[in-house]
């Protein structure tokens, strides 16, 4: 098994990332939550044949669906702003049954190093936006307006 050492190697640093979109590049973002694996647990419970109860915790089976909850600084411009398209799309006009691949789209979280060379991908299929919400405003600060942006997906594998 390799091990990470820090004396020759630095950590995997998250603050240059980007989100890719079927050749997209979002570049936008401030962060990025839900970069998770899981697989799924049984518990099994059991009474030995002296009566004492015994439990175990098993595998069941892999979870792949869920969903990416990306916040970005928000665009100047909806109309012509990439995810806003998506989103308004898929709410004024459904998806259809007969064509998964109309409104689903797959693609990447990537990590870059201070020299811009990509050093982990998380991959996704199919995913679509279910939400965009704009954060509050205040008059008493001076921070840029966000957005979070939640993307649901059918299934996550980190390739790098």
């Amino acid at each position: 098994m390799a091990t990470f050492n820090l004396e020759k190697d630095d950590p995997l640093v998250g603050t240059t990332f980007f989100l890719e979109i079927q050749n997209e590049t979002i570049s936008n973002l401030s962060s990025v939550e839900g970069l998770a694996v899981e697989i799924e647990t049984a518990d099994v419970l059991q009474r030995t044949s002296k009566g004492q109860f015994v439990q175990h915790v098993t595998m069941a089976k892999p979870k792949f669906t869920g969903q990416l909850t990306l916040k970005r600084y928000a665009p100047l411009d909806m109309a012509n702003d990439a995810i806003w398209k998506w989103f308004n799309n898929i709410r004024d006009k459904g998806m259809s049954v007969k064509s998964r691949s109309a409104e689903r789209k797959h693609g990447s979280v990537v990590i870059y190093d201070s020299t811009i060379t990509e050093i982990s991908r998380w991959n996704f299929t199919d995913a679509w936006p279910s939400k965009i919400e704009s954060d509050g405003m205040d008059v008493t600060k001076n921070d840029p307006v966000s957005e979070t942006i939640t993307l649901q997906y059918e299934s996550l594998k980190r390739v790098k």
